[in-house]
């Protein structure tokens, strides 16, 4: 299944669409401003929070798909009984109609709002994290040091990177990158952390970074980070083992998940 940003793009090459996002919101609601779904003529792109305010807003936009007035502007939406949603607050949707000339601009405009993440290690757990992050509300920078080991196609929120040495990336990490390690070899991945830490202690701009790997292997890496001159403070900052703890797999797709949802929990710890 193509993440939702890929859709877009994709359906913009066929025809016009309109582009429904939340522009602001009062009170409670489904879903928060910046959210989007673009309207079809026969085919949705995304969600703005279900229910019968989304019925009648995709409604409006294939209306005005099939020429019943002008498409931009703003509408109002109390979630009342006209409604029949109990949210209770108050919804403003932005109507635009979008094509094909306006692909390079919406791929900047909506993934404005993705959090960066910066995942070292092309292997078979960092490939099943690069597909799932690309659902989720991420901009993953997917680096190696390998040639040779990324798919030949990877989602539009996914963009991939030979490095070497590999660490070398990480002084260019987007300030706010959550880093991800988990390459082919404990030396690169001591390396990166390395990296991370150095960074950590100059700028402070890491506010996540998870190492895969067993308690046993943190034990050893912090006793080199140690004779390094990294302080417990700053050994505090890496996450070893990553994920959320309690799910036990360790098929590649169910570390994903558990990692993907640690790195959710750490946005909404912001």
């Amino acid at each position: 299944m193509n993440p939702v940003l890929d859709d877009l793009l994709h359906r913009l090459r066929l025809g016009p669409g309109v582009l429904v996002r939340v522009g602001a919101t009062e009170g409670s609601v489904p879903r928060e401003a910046g959210t989007w779904m673009a309207v079809w003529p026969d085919a949705l792109t995304g969600t703005i929070g279900g229910g019968q305010l989304e019925f009648q807003a995709v409604r409006e936009a294939r209306a005005w798909l099939d020429g019943g007035g002008p498409i931009d502007g703003v509408r109002r939406y109390p979630l009342g009984p006209s409604l029949g949603q109990c949210c209770g607050g108050v919804v403003f949707l932005r109507f635009r109609r979008i094509d094909a000339a306006d692909a390079a601009a919406l791929r900047d405009e909506l993934g404005a709002h993705l959090k960066p993440v910066a995942l070292f290690g092309g292997g078979h757990v960092g490939a099943a994290l690069a597909r799932l992050l690309a659902t989720l509300p991420f901009a993953v920078r997917w680096i190696d040091s390998r040639e040779g080991v990324f798919p030949p196609a990877v989602p539009a929120q996914v963009e991939t990177e030979h490095s070497e040495p590999v660490q070398s990336a990480v002084n260019s990490l987007a300030p706010g990158s959550r880093v991800l390690i988990m390459s082919f070899s404990h030396a690169e991945d001591l390396d990166i952390v390395i990296a991370c830490l150095q960074r950590l202690r100059q700028r402070g701009d890491l506010p996540y970074v998870g190492l895969i790997g067993s308690k046993t292997k943190w034990a050893t890496f912090r006793h080199r980070l140690e004779a390094r001159g990294f302080s417990q403070a700053e050994l505090a900052r890496i996450t070893c083992p990553i994920g959320v703890p309690g799910i036990g797999g360790k098929e590649p797709e169910v570390i994903a998940v558990a990692v993907a949802a640690q790195l959710l929990q750490s946005i909404d710890s912001d």
